[in-house]
């Protein structure tokens, strides 16, 4: 866990680099519209949210910055003192926690914490048991609140390289296997689809389950370069926004996000996790 820590923090300039990109501000207006959906379900009034494998808070400020008060998790301790300054350069510190752990040693502050909504965007990937994971998120999670999860899409991995990357011996090989890597990040991935979590995240007591898609077509376009003219790039968030939620678009995104809620009762939530494991 330190090793991976470690090459989280060493690539902090790059991420922010990513983040600022077309392709990454793609990635959080998407989250953030898709999450809007259904934040507007749930009671009036600043929600709770907790935002495991936060990162440098950029899921988190967006959030805040709608009134709502974060905490963020992260093993990773150049990415929350990012998360930290850029929530004092926004005005909302007093809006943002920043802890550092692991999601599956989430600290007694935590755990103690019943949150209307729990993020678990980019971390799955990571874990070679996502349940596991699932599970440990969903634990701080209030009967009837809201789980959004977002993780690399193993659909999109052979059209990514034949696409982009004009290799059509690697899209094939990409169709069997469910292993990539992220050069940012120098680890290796666990790629899945919207379509095997959604049962694991049904059998961990969630139900209304949501499947959208992020960046459903932004990165088969491969003239990277005319992403960043704003007319060109106003027309694709649009268009992005758009297919989202339709099918077929939804799953070959390059991301899929599913958006879940929690059974209503703990009673309920306890039964369904004791009959799934």
């Amino acid at each position: 866990m330190a090793e991976t820590a470690e090459k989280f923090n060493t690539a902090m300039a790059g991420w922010q680099e990513w983040q600022d990109a077309p392709w990454g501000r793609l990635r959080y207006v998407i989250a953030e519209a898709n999450l809007a959906r259904h934040l507007a379900d749930l009671p009036a009034g600043p929600l709770r949210i907790l935002d495991v494998a936060g990162g440098n808070g950029a899921d988190a400020v967006r959030l805040a910055a709608r009134g709502h008060h974060v905490t963020i998790v992260d093993h990773a301790h150049a990415m929350l003192d990012a998360a930290g300054e850029r929530a004092q350069a926004e005005g909302l510190a007093d809006r943002i926690t920043c802890v550092q752990a692991g999601v599956d040693r989430l600290p007694a502050e935590v755990t103690s914490t019943q949150f209307d909504v729990v993020l678990c965007h980019n971390l799955i990937q990571y874990t070679d048991d996502a349940r596991q994971t699932l599970a440990a998120a969903l634990a701080p999670l209030r009967p009837g609140g809201l789980l959004s999860v977002i993780s690399a899409n193993r659909h999109s991995a052979s059209l990514t390289a034949a696409i982009r990357e004009m290799d059509l011996a690697a899209a094939l090989a990409a169709l069997d296997t469910d292993r990539g890597r992220t050069r940012m990040f120098d680890a290796q991935l666990r790629l899945r689809t919207a379509e095997e979590i959604q049962p694991m995240l049904e059998e961990l007591g969630c139900r209304d389950v949501h499947h959208y898609g992020i960046r459903s077509v932004c990165d088969y376009i491969t003239d990277d370069a005319r992403k960043h003219d704003p007319k060109f790039y106003a027309d694709l968030e649009r268009l992005e926004l758009a297919v989202t939620a339709r099918h077929p678009h939804k799953h070959t995104a390059r991301f899929f996000q599913l958006i879940a809620r929690t059974c209503r009762t703990a009673t309920a939530c306890r039964a369904v996790r004791r009959g799934g494991s």
